[in-house]
């Protein structure tokens, strides 16, 4: 990954609304959501709800699919995986997490 691209993505979770979001959807499984059930779940208003889905979408973290006249968004597992390992590529200098890396640097 690209740093461009963990920018791109970090910063789509950088709102509370989108992060509340996001958060929803990996609970929520592969299945995902409807976007009504999303904004009921999380109290956002349908066009704020689109906005924040729409940012999202543009960094690759979700995807939606229509079934019928429902729209269902779900996490992009391959995406959020992609960024912790770009974020913990050089992790806890070389020693295995978990280990006290506090005295490792």
């Amino acid at each position: 990954m690209e740093n461009k691209d963990a920018v791109i993505r970090l910063a789509a979770l950088a709102q509370e609304t989108r992060l509340a979001v996001y958060r929803l959807l990996v609970t929520a499984g592969p299945d995902g959501l409807a976007v009504g059930r999303i904004g009921e779940a999380l109290g956002v208003a349908p066009a704020t709800l689109s906005f924040h889905l729409k940012e999202l979408a543009h960094a690759g973290l979700v995807t939606g699919r229509q079934e019928s006249r429902f729209i269902y968004y779900s996490a992009n597992y391959s995406s959020m995986n992609d960024l912790l390992a770009f974020l913990t590529d050089n992790c806890c200098c070389g020693v295995p997490c978990g280990v006290d890396v506090d005295s490792c640097c």
